[in-house]
């Protein structure tokens, strides 16, 4: 058993909120409260029939070389899945931290990205000392 789910797929966009609301037609899905040019969410109805939910971030560049739609996976165990992830044929492509959270952007074997995403496990979010882990 793995430690990784797919939490969303994420779309880079000139304009979330546009896109956004398109996707949220299209499907049939709610759009989150705070959509903005920004950043906006449409959110997963019943997983199991919807499917994930999709994010929306604006990006100052068009597509060039990476991807405009990537994965988001999430684990409690950002070491181990980032070593496993790698020893199916991933590379990383970069490390990051930004606003408490921490990911890593990795490519599979063609060199599509998707983000490898830390998340605190129940015990960890009683720890008053990784509280700045995200």
């Amino acid at each position: 058993m793995t430690a990784t789910t797919l939490f969303g797929v994420s779309f880079d966009t000139h304009d979330a909120a546009i896109v956004a609301e398109f996707w949220a037609a299209a499907l049939g899905r709610q759009l989150a409260d705070g959509a903005d040019a920004r950043n906006a969410v449409v959110l997963p109805g019943e997983i199991a029939k919807t499917g994930p939910r999709l994010a929306f971030h604006q990006v100052p560049e068009g597509k060039t070389v990476k991807n405009r739609v990537h994965f988001d996976l999430t684990t409690t165990e950002l070491d181990a899945e980032t070593d496993r992830l790698r020893r199916l044929g991933a590379t990383i492509v970069r490390d990051l931290s930004e606003n408490g959270n921490h990911w890593i952007t990795m490519a599979d074997p063609e060199g599509n990205e998707f983000d490898l995403v830390a998340i605190l496990t129940d015990d960890e979010l009683g720890r008053p000392e990784l509280a700045h882990v995200g």
